[in-house]
Parts: structure tokens; C-alpha cells; sequence
């Protein structure tokens, strides 16, 4: 699991979204955490320590002077025994106070004696995140080191609709893994991501597509964002969150996700190109609903741009890796394409095979190189073989540095 052994200290403090402390320390468990939780006086209003207690398996602890024996100077135990460090929900009280050096319950002494890394998770009322006292006290932190997870927008409790809805926990447990994960092995560099695929429509009802879900893509995006790398995902149609850290721009068809990475593609470092995309589209969509009217339907197909093949056409100090998702032949036809496309790596795979489907969350694949080199891989799931190629990637960075 992605957090195995990490202990991660969870500060809660007393806002009414306190009550997502209990799925956040669930999902985090999930991962192999282990977590320990604080609590204000405050936030004990909105849920019980008992609940914290019975979901993380560990004593809550709410006062500065309580009676966790465990904990004989608590602030000072927590801090020595924690990998990371954790508030969610952040209120802008308890932001001013670690902002400002005030320590006067045990969650703010704790983060003052902690030396590991802190991520602060705002949620408040819009008007109060606006607030320049509160964005000041947010600023400061940023500077001297602290992570800001940025909050959501939407409906909050107090029935206004706009900024400052504590993020989705599934959010905030991705964030948390970010934090522990990042390796900082492409730090520095610029990565573009293509996944999902296009639709090429054949009227308005109507269109071209494909069975790709995006999960590789996206697992792939959220790995090199954990490598430290400043990532931009391209993305088809896909019904999946973005990753932390990873900015993200959604197209429809082949041709806007060329445009979107040519735009792109002059400054960046390294491309992965997930995306199964559409290869031929309608010469002329129907601008109406084209009706049942006879058996059989005859549509005059164009071929689209081969976005891969023009990115290496291009090449400068690029690295570029593709993919082929193959039903015959896979080695022999993966070998030709990375020749043919001028690409320093090649991800082949049989989506026929058990396990290595479009929509499913594992995989099979066998990496190619451009020094004829390949190396098969057993069935993963699709996270862990999105660390596989962002490791052979950053290989690969090092390797060309060392020759420069």
C-alpha cells in the first residue's frame, strides 16, 4: 500500500466539515497509515473523540493536560512521533495562530514542536478566506514552509454558494500521499501527459470513440507529479479527478489535443502520450440527427493527425514516450512505432490479455527502448506501473544529462 508504515498526525480543529475527519482517517488506513489524532475543544463539538478513536485505532487527544497515558508531554510525543503532519479542517482561527506564533491548546503546540512536514487544509466561510488578514496568514505559512491544500468550491454550511468547502477526502488522502511520495527525481522538470480518448462526432447525437477509460493516463500524471515534476495533463473525455499537484487541460477531439500539446510542447522536457485517441473522423458531420432510414450507413471517413509522429518530427532535447495498445504481433508492431516515431521509450501491451483491458485497474506491459532494449513486466495494477515508467523515465533524464 502507497502509505505503508507513514504516521501521520491528524489535527482536527472546529469547524462544521470536522465531521470528514472520520473518512479521511478510513481512506488514509486504507493506504497502510497509521494515524493518531488531535482534536480542539472545538472541534469536539461537531464530532466525538470516541468516533476518531474507534476509526484510526489509536487514543484521541484533546487537551494539553489530558489523560492519554501514552502520552506523558502529549504536544511533544505527537511531534517526535509523527512522519507528517496534518489539519483538516484548518479554521482561519487556527491558521492565525500557527501564522503567529500562538501555541495555547495542544494542536497548536504540537505543529510548533514538530519538525516534519506540515500540510494545512483550509475551510471556512468564502467571505472569511477572502479576508486579507486570513489570505496574509496563508501567504506566511506558504513562505516559511507549509503546504497549502487549496479548498474547493461549492454549497458550504452556511448556504452560500463559493470558495472555502473543505476539499473531498478521496482529495485530501491523494494530497497526503503526494506529500509522502514525492521523490523530487524529475523536480524541475516539465512533463506533459495525454490520457482518455477523443470523440469524433458523427452527428450531434453520434460519435467516434474508443473503451479508454484514462486510468493510465491519470496514474501516470499523478506519479510524476510525486517525482517533483511540474506536470500538465492533456485529457479526453474521462469522468476521473485531476490529480494533486497536476494542472489539467480537457479536449474533446484528436485535433484539440494536438493543438493543446504543440502549445505546450516547445517548453516542456518530456511527453508521455497515454491517450488512445481517434484516428479517422467524419469528413462532414451531419448537422442534424441523421435518421434509421436505411440498412446500411456509409460515412466518408478522413484520417486524423498522428500527434506522436509529429511530436518526433519536431524533436529537440524532448524525451518522448508512447504507447501501443496492440491486439497481435505486440513486440514486433511496438518496435516499429517507436522507430517510426522517433520515441526514447515504448509501453506495449496486449488488450486482449487478462488483465491488460482498457477499463480495468491493472496491466500488462513491456517497455521498449530506442537501444533495442525491451523488458517485460508481470500483471500490476495501473498505479504501481505508473511508478515503473516515471522510474525508467527519470533514468532516462539522467542518463542524457550525463552524456551532455
Amino acid at each position: 500500500m502507497s502509505l505503508d508504515h507513514k504516521k501521520i498526525v491528524l489535527a482536527v480543529s472546529g469547524g462544521i466539515a470536522a465531521y470528514k475527519a472520520a473518512v479521511i482517517i478510513s481512506l488514509l488506513r486504507k493506504k497502510g497509515a497509521e494515524i493518531k489524532c488531535i482534536m480542539t475543544a472545538h472541534a469536539a463539538e461537531f464530532i466525538t473523540p470516541l468516533t476518531l478513536r474507534e476509526i484510526s485505532g489509536n487514543p484521541v487527544a484533546v487537551s494539553l493536560f489530558g489523560d492519554v497515558p501514552e502520552f506523558r508531554v502529549e504536544h511533544i510525543a505527537l511531534a517526535q512521533w509523527a512522519d507528517l503532519f496534518v489539519i483538516a479542517p484548518a479554521t482561519a482561527n487556527i491558521i492565525g495562530k500557527i501564522a503567529n506564533g500562538i501555541a495555547d491548546d495542544l494542536a497548536t503546540t504540537a505543529v510548533m514542536a514538530t519538525t516534519v512536514p506540515v500540510i494545512i487544509v483550509p475551510a471556512m466561510n468564502t467571505n472569511m478566506l477572502a479576508n486579507p488578514i486570513v489570505q496574509e496568514n496563508m501567504a506566511k505559512l506558504e513562505k516559511l514552509g507549509y503546504m497549502i491544500m487549496p479548498p474547493e468550491s461549492g454549497v458550504l454550511a452556511c448556504g452560500t454558494v463559493g470558495a472555502g468547502r473543505l476539499p473531498e477526502p478521496e482529495h485530501i488522502a491523494e494530497y497526503i500521499e503526494y506529500a509522502v511520495m514525492r521523490t523530487d527525481c524529475l523536480k524541475g522538470k516539465k512533463v506533459i501527459v495525454t490520457a482518455g480518448g477523443t470523440r469524433e462526432a458523427i452527428d450531434p447525437v453520434r460519435y467516434i470513440g474508443n473503451h479508454s477509460s484514462g486510468r493510465m493516463g491519470f496514474a501516470i500524471a499523478r506519479a510524476a507529479a510525486f517525482a517533483g515534476a511540474d506536470v500538465t495533463l492533456v485529457a479526453g473525455q474521462v469522468n476521473l479527478p485531476t490529480p494533486s499537484a497536476v494542472k489539467r487541460v480537457d479536449v474533446l477531439t484528436t485535433n484539440e489535443m494536438k493543438a493543446a500539446v504543440d502549445a505546450l510542447y516547445d517548453d516542456c522536457d518530456i511527453v508521455i502520450k497515454a491517450a488512445a485517441v481517434a484516428d479517422y473522423r467524419a469528413a462532414e458531420p451531419s448537422p442534424q440527427k441523421i435518421k434509421k432510414n436505411d440498412d446500411v450507413l456509409t460515412l466518408d471517413m478522413v484520417k486524423n493527425p498522428d500527434i506522436l509522429l509529429a511530436l518526433g518530427q519536431r524533436k529537440k532535447n524532448q524525451i518522448l514516450v508512447g504507447f501501443a495498445a496492440e491486439t497481435t504481433n505486440v513486440i514486433e508492431h511496438g518496435r516499429e512505432k517507436l522507430k517510426k516515431k522517433n520515441l526514447d521509450m515504448l509501453v506495449a501491451n496486449d488488450v486482449t490479455a487478462e488483465g491488460a483491458g482498457f477499463k480495468g485497474t491493472t496491466n500488462i506491459a513491456t517497455f521498449l527502448y530506442a537501444d533495442g532494449t525491451s523488458e517485460p513486466l508481470a500483471l500490476m495494477s495501473k498505479d504501481a506501473l505508473a511508478a515503473e515508467i516515471i522510474k525508467r523515465v527519470a533514468s532516462i533524464c539522467e542518463k542524457k544529462r550525463q552524456r551532455e
